[in-house]
């Protein structure tokens, strides 16, 4: 009997753990200010759908992810958490006036040169993407470098530290 009450606790906590909430670790500092490297957070994984277990993909989506959404996604092996800053259809605008940036509605996002070659062709956030930028967006490396992150691969959000 015991046997089945420990069992049934570790079937119980691996179904929350796979599908509902999670814990991290936040390991480096392009969050900052907002999350700094140490700070431990929970992230909802149901927020906008139901992802599959070690896959780190959505199998049924049920909603997007908003402005200013801090989410988290999978990226070469690594889980990446970034703010959500431009959904599909949303305009971009480059300047090389004083440097080069982006312009998304009124913010402005610095960005390198190899980040503006890399970018300044999308006049707009492609259907089934987000753009996301870390809010240390000086140092981070985010979108501005490897690209729009597909809807599809949002696993979760951000709730509180």
């Amino acid at each position: 009997m015991i046997l089945l009450v420990i069992l049934s606790a570790f079937a119980l906590l691996f179904l929350v753990k796979s599908f509902i909430i999670d814990r991290f670790e936040i390991e480096g500092s392009s969050m900052e200010p907002t999350l700094v490297k140490g700070d431990k957070v929970w992230l909802e994984k149901f927020s906008y759908g139901l992802a599959l277990p070690f896959y780190n993909h959505l199998l049924i989506q049920w909603k997007e992810p908003e402005i200013n959404d801090i989410v988290i996604y999978p990226l070469n092996g690594h889980f990446v958490i970034k703010r959500c800053v431009a959904l599909a259809g949303c305009p971009l605008e480059y300047s090389v006036k004083e440097g080069y940036t982006l312009i998304v509605g009124e913010k402005v996002y610095p960005l390198s040169e190899i980040q503006y070659h890399h970018m300044f062709l999308s006049k707009e956030v492609p259907e089934g993407t987000i753009l996301c930028i870390g809010d240390n967006c000086k140092t981070s490396i985010d979108s501005r470098n490897y690209g729009f992150v597909p809807v599809k691969d949002v696993i979760g959000k951000i709730i509180c530290k």
